[in-house]
């Protein structure tokens, strides 16, 4: 029965999650509330109290469908980031949007181009139309724009920019991006990738928004897993012309975003003090891991996001020692980095916690 199904998918490798809590004290028979995930660049704080209300609140309807177009989100996201209602569209996730911009824009004998040590998600939503990706040889662990901007070929249809940049956290400077829109062909479509921009400075951060109105080949996707705390929602968007949010809003399955999820999300936009406590507890969490990394002497990758890249003689055998010791992060080997592993910024316990047991590894 697997050859009903094209070459082309059964030749996809799967997209590996971080592992759950659950399943880790399943396995390894501790105890769930001992155990520390820093593998899924999550907020550690959770939800903010804003979304939380609005969940309580939106459960009393969910004997209806969900509204199937997202007015109230989109309205608030219009009116946060000053875009049109038309330029927007929702999805589960801003994976579901990715997969959206492969459906509506690829098919077989079109190309992609993606950097190397990019997001998984980009070369999976391009082989799964059936076209070919253009895996550009990365820059220091980012995006060599020059270079993918010379692998486009004819046949090219969409670039993936992850900025900044998963797993590795590095960022490409505006101007280099700006650049790289110029003298992109203007029917190349350009995804910026923006999961994590919410972390970033306001002096490191692009303008890409106000971008759409020079270049309407770019789309700009954004999300609420990440600086939100709604990953477990799971609720994204994208912003765009109105003519590719048509488009993609052709191939988006009705009720993609659920109820609960567009009320916590309108709500998550309000929520200010709880998207800048987000990011003091990411920064000094940062500041806590990187200095460890620095006094055991371990090289790792500056980052930009809420994680961050450290390389390891055996990372297999330290996410192992790890794991059994209640320690989740994440391996890269699927990534092409089999000797580095990435871990979530978490709350000061946590990352104390992966320090100490990181330490142990060291020293057994």
């Amino acid at each position: 029965m697997l050859t009903l199904a094209p070459e082309y998918i059964r030749a996809i490798a799967p997209y590996q999650p971080g592992k759950p809590v659950a399943e880790l004290a399943r396995e390894m028979g501790l105890d769930p509330a001992t155990i520390v995930k820093l593998a899924s660049n999550e907020n550690p704080l959770g939800m903010g109290p804003k979304a939380r209300a609005a969940v309580e609140k939106a459960i009393a309807d969910l004997a209806r469908y969900p509204d199937g177009n997202g007015f109230e989100l989109k309205t608030k996201i219009a009116e946060k980031y000053q875009v049109a209602s038309e330029q927007i569209v929702l999805g589960n996730g801003s994976n579901d949007v990715l997969e959206l911009i492969s459906h509506a824009f690829l098919q077989a004998g079109d190309t992609a181009v993606y950097a190397e040590y990019a997001f998984a998600v980009y070369p999976l939503a391009t082989q799964a139309m059936g076209a070919t990706g253009l895996c550009v040889k990365a820059l220091d662990y980012g995006h060599d724009l020059d270079a993918m901007r010379a692998a486009i070929l004819p046949s090219t249809k969409i670039v993936w920019i992850a900025n900044p940049n998963n797993p590795t956290g590095t960022l490409a400077r505006p101007g280099d991006l700006i650049e790289f829109l110029e003298l992109c062909p203007s029917h190349v479509l350009v995804v910026l990738d923006e999961a994590y921009t919410e972390f970033l400075p306001a002096a490191k951060r692009s303008d890409s928004i106000e971008w759409l109105k020079k270049f309407p080949n770019l789309i700009v996707v954004r999300t609420f897993s990440k600086a939100f705390g709604l990953a477990g929602l799971r609720v994204g968007f994208a912003l765009a012309s109105p003519e590719i949010i048509d488009m993609l809003n052709r191939v988006r399955q009705a009720f993609n975003v659920n109820s609960l999820a567009q009320a916590a999300a309108t709500a998550a936009l309000d929520d200010e003090d709880f998207l800048q406590e987000s990011v003091r507890i990411n920064n000094e969490g940062m500041q806590q891991i990187t200095a460890a990394f620095r006094q055991l002497g371990i090289s790792f990758i500056e980052s930009a996001g809420n994680f961050v890249t450290f390389h390891c003689g055996d990372a297999k055998m330290l996410n192992q020692f790890m794991l059994e010791r209640g320690v989740i992060v994440r391996p890269l080997a699927g990534y092409g980095m089999p000797n580095s592993l990435r871990v979530s910024i978490g709350l000061p316990a946590e990352n104390a916690r992966f320090i100490e047991v990181l330490q142990q590894a060291m020293n057994d």
